[in-house]
Protein backbone atom coordinates (compact mmCIF):
# COMPACT_ATOMS: atom_id res chain seq x y z
CA UNK A 1 0.00 0.00 0.00
CA UNK A 2 1.09 3.58 -0.69
CA UNK A 3 1.18 6.15 2.08
CA UNK A 4 -1.01 9.23 1.69
CA UNK A 5 1.66 11.53 0.19
CA UNK A 6 2.75 8.97 -2.44
CA UNK A 7 -0.87 8.19 -3.31
CA UNK A 8 -1.55 11.89 -3.84
CA UNK A 9 1.42 12.21 -6.19
CA UNK A 10 0.30 9.18 -8.19
CA UNK A 11 -3.28 10.46 -8.43
CA UNK A 12 -2.06 13.82 -9.74
CA UNK A 13 0.08 12.07 -12.34
CA UNK A 14 -2.69 9.74 -13.51
CA UNK A 15 -5.38 12.46 -13.72
CA UNK A 16 -3.32 14.43 -16.22
CA UNK A 17 -2.45 11.47 -18.46
CA UNK A 18 -4.13 10.42 -21.69
CA UNK A 19 -4.90 6.81 -22.64
CA UNK A 20 -1.57 6.20 -24.37
CA UNK A 21 0.40 7.61 -21.45
CA UNK A 22 -1.55 5.43 -19.01
CA UNK A 23 -0.60 2.34 -20.99
CA UNK A 24 3.04 3.44 -20.96
CA UNK A 25 2.93 3.98 -17.18
CA UNK A 26 1.43 0.54 -16.74
CA UNK A 27 4.34 -0.98 -18.63
CA UNK A 28 6.86 1.13 -16.77
CA UNK A 29 5.64 -0.02 -13.36
CA UNK A 30 5.53 -3.62 -14.53
CA UNK A 31 9.11 -3.21 -15.66
CA UNK A 32 10.14 -1.99 -12.23
CA UNK A 33 8.51 -5.07 -10.73
CA UNK A 34 10.46 -7.26 -13.14
CA UNK A 35 13.59 -5.40 -12.14
CA UNK A 36 13.12 -6.33 -8.49
CA UNK A 37 12.50 -9.98 -9.37
CA UNK A 38 15.66 -10.22 -11.48
CA UNK A 39 18.10 -8.79 -9.01
CA UNK A 40 18.05 -5.16 -10.07
CA UNK A 41 18.40 -5.47 -13.88
CA UNK A 42 17.37 -2.33 -15.70
CA UNK A 43 13.90 -2.71 -17.19
CA UNK A 44 13.11 -1.20 -20.55
CA UNK A 45 9.55 -0.62 -21.66
CA UNK A 46 9.18 -1.41 -25.32
CA UNK A 47 5.90 -0.90 -27.13
CA UNK A 48 4.61 -3.80 -29.16
CA UNK A 49 6.05 -3.57 -32.64
CA UNK A 50 3.33 -4.17 -35.20
CA UNK A 51 5.39 -3.10 -38.20
CA UNK A 52 7.16 -5.61 -40.40
CA UNK A 53 10.92 -5.47 -39.72
CA UNK A 54 13.58 -6.79 -42.09
CA UNK A 55 17.21 -7.02 -41.00
CA UNK A 56 19.67 -7.35 -43.89
CA UNK A 57 23.44 -7.72 -43.81
CA UNK A 58 26.34 -7.26 -46.19
CA UNK A 59 29.53 -9.08 -45.23
CA UNK A 60 32.99 -9.97 -46.52
CA UNK A 61 34.56 -12.02 -43.73
CA UNK A 62 31.35 -13.07 -41.97
CA UNK A 63 31.43 -10.62 -39.05
CA UNK A 64 28.39 -8.63 -40.24
CA UNK A 65 26.45 -11.84 -40.82
CA UNK A 66 27.20 -13.23 -37.36
CA UNK A 67 26.30 -9.93 -35.74
CA UNK A 68 23.05 -9.60 -37.71
CA UNK A 69 22.09 -13.16 -36.78
CA UNK A 70 22.78 -12.39 -33.11
CA UNK A 71 20.71 -9.18 -33.25
CA UNK A 72 17.79 -10.95 -34.95
CA UNK A 73 17.85 -13.62 -32.25
CA UNK A 74 17.75 -11.00 -29.50
CA UNK A 75 14.81 -9.25 -31.14
CA UNK A 76 12.89 -12.51 -31.42
CA UNK A 77 13.47 -13.25 -27.74
CA UNK A 78 11.85 -9.88 -27.01
CA UNK A 79 8.78 -11.15 -28.87
CA UNK A 80 9.46 -9.08 -31.97
CA UNK A 81 9.07 -10.75 -35.35
CA UNK A 82 12.01 -9.93 -37.56
CA UNK A 83 13.08 -11.24 -40.97
CA UNK A 84 16.80 -11.86 -41.53
CA UNK A 85 18.35 -11.87 -45.02
CA UNK A 86 21.75 -11.51 -46.66
CA UNK A 87 21.99 -8.68 -49.20
CA UNK A 88 23.32 -11.13 -51.77
CA UNK A 89 19.98 -12.97 -51.59
CA UNK A 90 17.76 -9.92 -51.08
CA UNK A 91 15.27 -9.08 -53.84
CA UNK A 92 15.62 -5.44 -54.75
CA UNK A 93 11.94 -5.26 -55.69
CA UNK A 94 11.11 -5.82 -52.00
CA UNK A 95 12.55 -2.44 -51.06
CA UNK A 96 9.36 -0.58 -51.89
CA UNK A 97 7.35 -3.07 -49.82
CA UNK A 98 9.37 -2.79 -46.62
CA UNK A 99 8.07 -0.97 -43.56
CA UNK A 100 11.22 -1.08 -41.43
CA UNK A 101 14.63 -1.94 -42.88
CA UNK A 102 17.65 -2.40 -40.64
CA UNK A 103 20.99 -2.68 -42.44
CA UNK A 104 24.19 -4.14 -40.97
CA UNK A 105 27.03 -3.67 -43.44
CA UNK A 106 30.81 -3.60 -43.36
CA UNK A 107 33.30 -1.51 -45.32
CA UNK A 108 36.27 -3.05 -47.10
CA UNK A 109 39.62 -1.58 -48.11
CA UNK A 110 39.25 1.97 -49.33
CA UNK A 111 35.57 2.57 -48.69
CA UNK A 112 34.34 -0.32 -50.83
CA UNK A 113 31.24 -2.46 -50.17
CA UNK A 114 31.67 -6.06 -48.95
CA UNK A 115 31.34 -8.93 -51.40
CA UNK A 116 27.82 -9.96 -50.41
CA UNK A 117 26.58 -6.36 -50.40
CA UNK A 118 28.14 -5.19 -53.65
CA UNK A 119 25.13 -5.78 -55.94
CA UNK A 120 22.78 -4.04 -53.50
CA UNK A 121 25.20 -1.12 -53.16
CA UNK A 122 25.53 -0.78 -56.93
CA UNK A 123 21.76 -1.06 -57.39
CA UNK A 124 20.85 1.79 -55.04
CA UNK A 125 23.53 3.98 -56.61
CA UNK A 126 22.58 3.16 -60.21
CA UNK A 127 18.85 3.89 -59.93
CA UNK A 128 17.09 7.18 -59.26
CA UNK A 129 13.55 5.87 -59.51
CA UNK A 130 12.95 4.35 -56.09
CA UNK A 131 10.11 5.80 -54.02
CA UNK A 132 10.67 4.80 -50.40
CA UNK A 133 8.57 7.39 -48.58
CA UNK A 134 6.85 4.66 -46.52
CA UNK A 135 10.12 3.09 -45.41
CA UNK A 136 11.70 3.57 -41.99
CA UNK A 137 15.36 2.56 -41.76
CA UNK A 138 18.56 2.57 -39.77
CA UNK A 139 22.10 1.54 -40.70
CA UNK A 140 24.70 -0.11 -38.49
CA UNK A 141 28.08 0.29 -40.20
CA UNK A 142 31.09 -1.87 -39.33
CA UNK A 143 34.57 -0.58 -40.05
CA UNK A 144 38.03 0.18 -38.79
CA UNK A 145 38.95 3.68 -37.60
CA UNK A 146 42.52 3.15 -38.80
CA UNK A 147 41.32 3.55 -42.38
CA UNK A 148 40.61 6.96 -43.93
CA UNK A 149 37.14 6.09 -45.23
CA UNK A 150 35.84 4.68 -41.94
CA UNK A 151 32.44 2.97 -42.37
CA UNK A 152 32.04 4.66 -45.76
CA UNK A 153 29.81 1.94 -47.22
CA UNK A 154 27.34 2.29 -44.35
CA UNK A 155 27.36 6.06 -44.72
CA UNK A 156 26.73 5.74 -48.47
CA UNK A 157 23.80 3.34 -47.96
CA UNK A 158 22.31 5.64 -45.31
CA UNK A 159 22.56 8.65 -47.64
CA UNK A 160 21.01 6.88 -50.62
CA UNK A 161 18.03 5.57 -48.65
CA UNK A 162 17.35 9.09 -47.41
CA UNK A 163 17.62 10.38 -50.98
CA UNK A 164 14.76 8.06 -51.97
CA UNK A 165 12.52 9.58 -49.30
CA UNK A 166 12.96 6.94 -46.61
CA UNK A 167 12.71 8.09 -42.99
CA UNK A 168 15.84 7.66 -40.90
CA UNK A 169 14.98 6.19 -37.48
CA UNK A 170 18.45 6.82 -36.03
CA UNK A 171 21.63 8.34 -37.38
CA UNK A 172 24.00 5.82 -38.95
CA UNK A 173 25.82 3.97 -36.17
CA UNK A 174 29.54 3.69 -36.95
CA UNK A 175 31.28 0.80 -35.18
CA UNK A 176 35.00 0.13 -34.87
CA UNK A 177 36.46 -3.36 -34.58
CA UNK A 178 35.14 -3.74 -31.01
CA UNK A 179 31.46 -3.39 -31.85
CA UNK A 180 29.44 -5.80 -29.74
CA UNK A 181 28.20 -3.50 -26.95
CA UNK A 182 27.59 -0.63 -29.35
CA UNK A 183 25.60 -2.87 -31.71
CA UNK A 184 23.38 -4.18 -28.92
CA UNK A 185 22.68 -0.65 -27.74
CA UNK A 186 21.79 0.35 -31.32
CA UNK A 187 19.31 -2.51 -31.57
CA UNK A 188 17.52 -1.49 -28.36
CA UNK A 189 17.37 2.13 -29.49
CA UNK A 190 16.02 1.20 -32.91
CA UNK A 191 13.35 -1.11 -31.53
CA UNK A 192 12.22 1.47 -29.00
CA UNK A 193 12.05 4.10 -31.73
CA UNK A 194 10.00 1.82 -33.98
CA UNK A 195 7.74 0.93 -31.09
CA UNK A 196 7.19 4.56 -30.11
CA UNK A 197 5.85 5.27 -33.57
CA UNK A 198 3.64 2.19 -33.62
CA UNK A 199 1.03 0.66 -31.38
CA UNK A 200 0.59 1.97 -27.84
CA UNK A 201 0.27 -1.56 -26.43
CA UNK A 202 3.21 -2.29 -24.11
CA UNK A 203 5.34 -5.38 -23.74
CA UNK A 204 8.16 -5.44 -21.24
CA UNK A 205 11.64 -6.86 -21.66
CA UNK A 206 14.63 -6.77 -19.39
CA UNK A 207 17.55 -4.91 -20.92
CA UNK A 208 20.30 -7.23 -22.10
CA UNK A 209 22.69 -4.57 -23.30
CA UNK A 210 25.46 -2.57 -21.77
CA UNK A 211 25.76 1.20 -22.16
CA UNK A 212 27.30 2.34 -25.43
CA UNK A 213 31.06 1.97 -25.26
CA UNK A 214 33.63 3.57 -27.47
CA UNK A 215 36.90 1.81 -26.82
CA UNK A 216 39.96 2.55 -28.91
CA UNK A 217 42.33 -0.03 -30.29
CA UNK A 218 45.00 -1.50 -28.11
CA UNK A 219 48.35 -0.64 -29.69
CA UNK A 220 51.39 -2.73 -28.82
CA UNK A 221 54.98 -1.49 -28.85
CA UNK A 222 57.24 -4.27 -30.03
CA UNK A 223 60.51 -4.92 -31.81
CA UNK A 224 61.63 -7.30 -34.54
CA UNK A 225 63.13 -10.39 -32.93
CA UNK A 226 63.87 -12.24 -36.17
CA UNK A 227 63.46 -11.68 -39.91
CA UNK A 228 64.25 -14.52 -42.33
CA UNK A 229 63.72 -14.79 -46.07
CA UNK A 230 61.90 -18.11 -46.52
CA UNK A 231 62.73 -18.32 -50.24
CA UNK A 232 65.98 -19.97 -51.26
CA UNK A 233 68.57 -18.58 -53.66
CA UNK A 234 67.33 -18.49 -57.22
CA UNK A 235 63.72 -17.76 -56.31
CA UNK A 236 61.90 -14.89 -58.01
CA UNK A 237 60.19 -14.10 -54.71
CA UNK A 238 61.08 -12.68 -51.30
CA UNK A 239 58.87 -13.95 -48.47
CA UNK A 240 59.86 -13.00 -44.94
CA UNK A 241 59.06 -14.78 -41.70
CA UNK A 242 59.07 -11.96 -39.15
CA UNK A 243 58.86 -12.46 -35.39
CA UNK A 244 57.85 -9.51 -33.22
CA UNK A 245 58.29 -9.50 -29.46
CA UNK A 246 56.76 -7.24 -26.80
CA UNK A 247 57.16 -6.67 -23.06
CA UNK A 248 53.45 -7.33 -22.48
CA UNK A 249 51.04 -10.16 -23.22
CA UNK A 250 49.53 -9.94 -26.72
CA UNK A 251 45.84 -10.77 -26.72
CA UNK A 252 45.10 -12.77 -29.87
CA UNK A 253 43.85 -16.12 -31.14
CA UNK A 254 44.80 -18.22 -34.19
CA UNK A 255 42.95 -16.75 -37.17
CA UNK A 256 43.46 -13.13 -36.12
CA UNK A 257 45.67 -10.61 -37.93
CA UNK A 258 47.82 -7.69 -36.90
CA UNK A 259 47.65 -4.18 -38.35
CA UNK A 260 50.91 -2.35 -39.03
CA UNK A 261 51.25 1.25 -40.20
CA UNK A 262 54.36 1.50 -42.42
CA UNK A 263 56.58 4.54 -42.99
CA UNK A 264 57.11 6.10 -46.40
CA UNK A 265 60.57 5.86 -47.99
CA UNK A 266 62.83 8.73 -46.97
CA UNK A 267 64.19 9.19 -50.49
CA UNK A 268 60.64 9.70 -51.85
CA UNK A 269 59.90 12.26 -49.13
CA UNK A 270 63.07 14.18 -49.97
CA UNK A 271 62.14 14.11 -53.65
CA UNK A 272 58.71 15.60 -52.81
CA UNK A 273 60.32 18.36 -50.73
CA UNK A 274 62.68 19.14 -53.61
CA UNK A 275 59.84 19.31 -56.15
CA UNK A 276 57.84 21.71 -53.99
CA UNK A 277 60.80 23.65 -52.51
CA UNK A 278 59.09 23.23 -49.12
CA UNK A 279 60.91 23.38 -45.78
CA UNK A 280 60.92 19.89 -44.27
CA UNK A 281 61.44 21.29 -40.77
CA UNK A 282 58.37 23.54 -40.93
CA UNK A 283 55.77 22.57 -38.30
CA UNK A 284 52.41 21.81 -39.91
CA UNK A 285 49.07 21.37 -38.17
CA UNK A 286 46.74 18.75 -39.71
CA UNK A 287 43.39 17.39 -38.53
CA UNK A 288 45.01 14.61 -36.48
CA UNK A 289 48.71 15.36 -36.10
CA UNK A 290 51.00 18.32 -35.62
CA UNK A 291 54.56 17.61 -36.71
CA UNK A 292 57.32 18.74 -39.01
CA UNK A 293 56.51 18.50 -42.70
CA UNK A 294 59.18 15.83 -43.16
CA UNK A 295 57.80 13.69 -40.32
CA UNK A 296 54.23 14.07 -41.59
CA UNK A 297 55.22 12.86 -45.05
CA UNK A 298 57.34 10.04 -43.63
CA UNK A 299 55.32 8.65 -40.75
CA UNK A 300 51.72 9.86 -40.91
CA UNK A 301 50.34 10.72 -44.36
CA UNK A 302 49.65 8.51 -47.33
CA UNK A 303 51.66 9.59 -50.36
CA UNK A 304 51.31 6.37 -52.34
CA UNK A 305 48.56 5.63 -54.86
CA UNK A 306 46.31 8.47 -53.67
CA UNK A 307 42.57 7.92 -53.40
CA UNK A 308 40.43 9.58 -56.08
CA UNK A 309 38.85 12.04 -53.58
CA UNK A 310 42.35 13.30 -52.78
CA UNK A 311 43.20 13.62 -56.48
CA UNK A 312 40.01 15.62 -57.07
CA UNK A 313 40.66 17.94 -54.13
CA UNK A 314 44.21 18.48 -55.39
CA UNK A 315 42.85 19.38 -58.83
CA UNK A 316 40.40 21.85 -57.29
CA UNK A 317 43.00 23.44 -55.02
CA UNK A 318 45.60 23.86 -57.78
CA UNK A 319 42.98 24.80 -60.43
CA UNK A 320 44.21 22.11 -62.84
CA UNK A 321 42.34 19.66 -65.06
CA UNK A 322 43.45 16.25 -63.75
CA UNK A 323 41.86 12.96 -64.87
CA UNK A 324 40.39 10.52 -62.33
CA UNK A 325 43.51 8.38 -62.23
CA UNK A 326 45.12 7.24 -59.01
CA UNK A 327 48.82 7.98 -58.71
CA UNK A 328 51.56 8.58 -56.17
CA UNK A 329 51.94 12.09 -54.76
CA UNK A 330 55.43 12.43 -56.22
CA UNK A 331 54.07 11.73 -59.73
CA UNK A 332 51.15 14.08 -59.20
CA UNK A 333 53.51 16.88 -58.19
CA UNK A 334 55.81 16.15 -61.11
CA UNK A 335 53.07 16.16 -63.76
CA UNK A 336 50.74 18.74 -62.19
CA UNK A 337 53.02 20.92 -60.02
CA UNK A 338 51.89 23.23 -57.24
CA UNK A 339 52.44 26.98 -57.60
CA UNK A 340 54.68 27.29 -54.58
CA UNK A 341 55.61 25.82 -51.19
CA UNK A 342 52.69 27.50 -49.43
CA UNK A 343 50.20 25.86 -51.77
CA UNK A 344 51.84 22.53 -51.08
CA UNK A 345 51.19 22.98 -47.35
CA UNK A 346 47.49 23.24 -48.20
CA UNK A 347 47.82 20.05 -50.26
CA UNK A 348 49.37 18.27 -47.28
CA UNK A 349 46.27 19.06 -45.21
CA UNK A 350 44.15 17.22 -47.81
CA UNK A 351 46.08 13.96 -47.55
CA UNK A 352 44.68 10.93 -45.74
CA UNK A 353 46.53 9.09 -42.96
CA UNK A 354 48.58 6.04 -43.92
CA UNK A 355 46.29 3.02 -43.81
CA UNK A 356 47.43 0.02 -41.77
CA UNK A 357 48.23 -3.18 -43.60
CA UNK A 358 46.80 -6.39 -42.17
CA UNK A 359 48.87 -9.57 -41.95
CA UNK A 360 47.50 -12.93 -40.86
CA UNK A 361 49.17 -14.10 -37.68
CA UNK A 362 51.38 -17.15 -38.23
CA UNK A 363 51.93 -18.05 -34.58
CA UNK A 364 49.92 -19.41 -31.67
CA UNK A 365 50.19 -18.21 -28.05
CA UNK A 366 50.17 -21.75 -26.69
CA UNK A 367 53.10 -22.73 -28.90
CA UNK A 368 55.16 -19.56 -29.30
CA UNK A 369 54.46 -17.69 -26.08
CA UNK A 370 52.16 -14.79 -25.23
CA UNK A 371 54.77 -12.10 -25.86
CA UNK A 372 55.44 -12.96 -29.51
CA UNK A 373 53.56 -12.69 -32.75
CA UNK A 374 54.77 -13.99 -36.12
CA UNK A 375 53.76 -12.88 -39.63
CA UNK A 376 54.55 -13.98 -43.18
CA UNK A 377 55.26 -11.08 -45.55
CA UNK A 378 55.71 -11.37 -49.30
CA UNK A 379 57.65 -8.47 -50.77
CA UNK A 380 55.26 -7.20 -53.42
CA UNK A 381 56.92 -5.84 -56.55
CA UNK A 382 55.51 -4.21 -59.68
CA UNK A 383 56.42 -1.85 -62.52
CA UNK A 384 55.06 1.66 -63.04
CA UNK A 385 56.21 3.56 -66.12
CA UNK A 386 59.12 1.12 -66.46
CA UNK A 387 60.19 1.84 -62.87
CA UNK A 388 60.52 -1.15 -60.54
CA UNK A 389 58.59 -0.48 -57.33
CA UNK A 390 57.57 -2.39 -54.22
CA UNK A 391 54.50 -2.46 -52.00
CA UNK A 392 54.88 0.10 -49.22
CA UNK A 393 54.46 -2.11 -46.16
CA UNK A 394 56.04 -5.29 -47.53
CA UNK A 395 59.19 -3.37 -48.49
CA UNK A 396 59.10 -1.49 -45.18
CA UNK A 397 58.96 -4.73 -43.19
CA UNK A 398 61.32 -6.68 -45.41
CA UNK A 399 64.06 -4.05 -45.07
CA UNK A 400 63.91 -3.66 -41.27
CA UNK A 401 66.81 -5.13 -39.29
CA UNK A 402 66.44 -7.10 -36.07
CA UNK A 403 65.73 -4.78 -33.15
CA UNK A 404 63.64 -2.29 -35.16
CA UNK A 405 60.71 -0.89 -33.15
CA UNK A 406 57.29 -1.86 -34.50
CA UNK A 407 53.87 -0.53 -33.48
CA UNK A 408 50.89 -2.78 -34.21
CA UNK A 409 47.38 -3.72 -33.11
CA UNK A 410 45.46 -7.00 -33.19
CA UNK A 411 42.64 -7.23 -35.71
CA UNK A 412 40.17 -9.85 -34.49
CA UNK A 413 38.71 -12.15 -37.13
CA UNK A 414 35.70 -13.83 -35.56
CA UNK A 415 34.83 -15.53 -38.84
CA UNK A 416 38.11 -17.47 -39.14
CA UNK A 417 38.46 -19.59 -36.03
CA UNK A 418 39.31 -23.20 -35.27
CA UNK A 419 36.48 -25.61 -34.43
CA UNK A 420 36.36 -27.95 -31.46
CA UNK A 421 39.60 -29.92 -30.99
CA UNK A 422 37.82 -33.16 -31.94
CA UNK A 423 36.79 -31.87 -35.38
CA UNK A 424 38.71 -32.32 -38.65
CA UNK A 425 40.02 -29.29 -40.57
CA UNK A 426 40.94 -28.82 -44.22
CA UNK A 427 43.24 -25.87 -44.96
CA UNK A 428 43.85 -24.45 -48.45
CA UNK A 429 46.58 -21.80 -48.38
CA UNK A 430 48.99 -21.28 -51.28
CA UNK A 431 51.77 -18.71 -50.92
CA UNK A 432 51.45 -16.47 -47.87
CA UNK A 433 47.96 -17.92 -47.42
CA UNK A 434 49.74 -20.61 -45.38
CA UNK A 435 50.37 -18.11 -42.54
CA UNK A 436 47.19 -18.65 -40.46
CA UNK A 437 47.47 -22.40 -41.01
CA UNK A 438 50.91 -22.41 -39.43
CA UNK A 439 49.10 -20.83 -36.48
CA UNK A 440 46.30 -23.42 -36.64
CA UNK A 441 48.70 -26.36 -36.74
CA UNK A 442 50.82 -25.02 -33.89
CA UNK A 443 47.69 -24.52 -31.78
CA UNK A 444 46.28 -27.98 -32.57
CA UNK A 445 49.65 -29.57 -31.85
CA UNK A 446 50.07 -27.78 -28.52
CA UNK A 447 46.50 -28.61 -27.48
CA UNK A 448 46.81 -32.29 -28.50
CA UNK A 449 43.73 -31.94 -30.70
CA UNK A 450 42.26 -35.27 -31.80
CA UNK A 451 40.78 -33.93 -35.03
CA UNK A 452 42.63 -34.61 -38.27
CA UNK A 453 44.41 -31.87 -40.26
CA UNK A 454 44.79 -31.64 -44.05
CA UNK A 455 46.80 -28.89 -45.76
CA UNK A 456 46.90 -27.95 -49.43
CA UNK A 457 49.87 -25.68 -50.17
CA UNK A 458 51.13 -24.30 -53.46
CA UNK A 459 53.91 -22.09 -54.80
CA UNK A 460 56.12 -21.83 -57.88
CA UNK A 461 59.06 -24.18 -57.17
CA UNK A 462 59.59 -26.94 -54.60
CA UNK A 463 63.30 -26.24 -54.08
CA UNK A 464 63.12 -22.46 -53.62
CA UNK A 465 59.53 -21.65 -52.59
CA UNK A 466 58.30 -24.30 -50.14
CA UNK A 467 57.47 -21.96 -47.25
CA UNK A 468 57.95 -23.48 -43.77
CA UNK A 469 59.08 -26.74 -45.43
CA UNK A 470 60.88 -28.24 -42.42
CA UNK A 471 58.01 -27.44 -40.05
CA UNK A 472 55.37 -28.92 -42.35
CA UNK A 473 57.37 -32.08 -42.93
CA UNK A 474 57.86 -32.44 -39.18
CA UNK A 475 54.11 -32.11 -38.68
CA UNK A 476 53.62 -34.96 -41.17
CA UNK A 477 56.17 -37.16 -39.36
CA UNK A 478 54.60 -36.52 -35.95
CA UNK A 479 51.07 -37.10 -37.24
CA UNK A 480 49.81 -33.55 -36.65
CA UNK A 481 49.31 -33.26 -40.41
CA UNK A 482 47.28 -36.22 -41.60
CA UNK A 483 47.53 -35.14 -45.24
CA UNK A 484 49.85 -32.67 -46.99
CA UNK A 485 49.19 -32.02 -50.67
CA UNK A 486 51.62 -29.80 -52.56
CA UNK A 487 51.27 -27.99 -55.88
CA UNK A 488 54.36 -26.34 -57.37
CA UNK A 489 53.14 -24.69 -60.53
CA UNK A 490 56.45 -24.12 -62.36
CA UNK A 491 58.17 -27.45 -61.71
CA UNK A 492 56.67 -29.02 -64.85
CA UNK A 493 55.51 -27.83 -68.24
CA UNK A 494 51.84 -27.84 -67.29
CA UNK A 495 51.00 -25.50 -64.41
CA UNK A 496 49.55 -27.27 -61.40
CA UNK A 497 47.71 -25.37 -58.67
CA UNK A 498 46.06 -26.32 -55.37
CA UNK A 499 42.64 -26.71 -57.03
CA UNK A 500 44.10 -29.42 -59.30
CA UNK A 501 45.36 -31.31 -56.24
CA UNK A 502 41.91 -30.94 -54.68
CA UNK A 503 40.28 -32.43 -57.76
CA UNK A 504 42.70 -35.37 -57.67
CA UNK A 505 41.69 -36.09 -54.06
CA UNK A 506 38.01 -35.29 -54.64
CA UNK A 507 36.62 -38.51 -53.11
CA UNK A 508 38.55 -38.23 -49.83
CA UNK A 509 37.99 -34.48 -49.70
CA UNK A 510 34.24 -34.86 -50.05
CA UNK A 511 34.16 -37.58 -47.38
CA UNK A 512 36.01 -35.35 -44.93
CA UNK A 513 33.61 -32.47 -45.57
CA UNK A 514 30.53 -34.66 -45.49
CA UNK A 515 31.65 -36.14 -42.17
CA UNK A 516 31.90 -32.76 -40.46
CA UNK A 517 35.27 -31.25 -41.38
CA UNK A 518 35.65 -27.45 -41.41
CA UNK A 519 37.11 -26.00 -44.59
CA UNK A 520 39.37 -22.91 -44.66
CA UNK A 521 40.71 -20.91 -47.59
CA UNK A 522 43.34 -18.18 -47.24
CA UNK A 523 45.24 -16.22 -49.87
CA UNK A 524 44.62 -14.23 -53.01
CA UNK A 525 40.98 -13.64 -53.85
CA UNK A 526 41.71 -13.43 -57.58
CA UNK A 527 42.06 -15.90 -59.08
CA UNK A 528 42.94 -18.47 -56.39
CA UNK A 529 39.97 -18.31 -54.01
CA UNK A 530 37.46 -18.18 -56.85
CA UNK A 531 39.13 -21.11 -58.63
CA UNK A 532 39.14 -23.09 -55.39
CA UNK A 533 35.43 -22.43 -54.85
CA UNK A 534 34.55 -23.52 -58.38
CA UNK A 535 36.52 -26.72 -57.80
CA UNK A 536 34.72 -27.27 -54.50
CA UNK A 537 31.35 -26.93 -56.18
CA UNK A 538 32.42 -29.39 -58.86
CA UNK A 539 33.64 -31.91 -56.26
CA UNK A 540 30.44 -31.60 -54.21
CA UNK A 541 28.33 -32.04 -57.33
CA UNK A 542 30.27 -35.06 -58.65
CA UNK A 543 30.86 -36.89 -55.37
CA UNK A 544 27.49 -36.07 -53.85
CA UNK A 545 25.47 -36.73 -57.01
CA UNK A 546 24.01 -33.22 -56.83
CA UNK A 547 22.94 -30.70 -59.44
CA UNK A 548 24.78 -27.37 -59.72
CA UNK A 549 22.01 -25.66 -57.74
CA UNK A 550 22.07 -28.34 -55.04
CA UNK A 551 25.87 -28.16 -54.79
CA UNK A 552 25.68 -24.38 -54.39
CA UNK A 553 23.06 -24.80 -51.65
CA UNK A 554 25.30 -27.38 -49.92
CA UNK A 555 28.17 -24.89 -49.89
CA UNK A 556 25.91 -22.14 -48.54
CA UNK A 557 24.84 -24.48 -45.76
CA UNK A 558 28.49 -25.10 -44.89
CA UNK A 559 28.99 -21.33 -44.65
CA UNK A 560 25.94 -20.94 -42.42
CA UNK A 561 27.23 -23.70 -40.15
CA UNK A 562 30.62 -21.99 -39.93
CA UNK A 563 32.30 -24.88 -41.74
CA UNK A 564 33.46 -22.97 -44.82
CA UNK A 565 35.48 -19.90 -43.85
CA UNK A 566 37.60 -17.62 -46.03
CA UNK A 567 40.28 -15.04 -45.34
CA UNK A 568 41.07 -13.70 -48.80
CA UNK A 569 42.60 -10.48 -50.07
Amino acid sequence: MLNESKLKLLTTLVEGANAEELIWLNGYFAGLTASNKTGGATAVAVQAVNKKITLVYGTETGNAKKLATQLAGIAKKKGINIKLAGLDQYRFTDLTKEEVLLVVISTQGEGEPPASGKKFYEYIHATNELALTKLNYSVLALGDTSYPLFCQTGVDVDTRLETFGAKRLLAVEKCDVDYEAQALSWLDNVLNTVAAEGSAQQILTTATTQPKQTTGKKYYQGSILSSVNLNDRGSKKETYHIEITTDEVISYEPGDAIGIVPFNKQQIVERILALTEADGDLEVVTAKVTASLRDLLTQHLNICYLLLPAIRKYAELTAQDIPDIRMDLVDLLRIYPVKNAMQFIEVVKLLHPISPRLYSIASAPSAHGENEVHITVSKNSFYTEDEHRYGLCSEFLGNQPVGTAITFYVHKNKAFKLPDASKDVIMIGPGTGVAPFRSFLAERDAAGAQGRNWLFFGEQHFVTDFLYQVEMQNYVQTGVLTNLDLAFSRDQQEKIYVQHKMQQKSSDLYNWINNGATLYVCGAKEPMANDVERTLLNIISEQGGLSEEEAAAYLVQLQEEGRYEKDVY
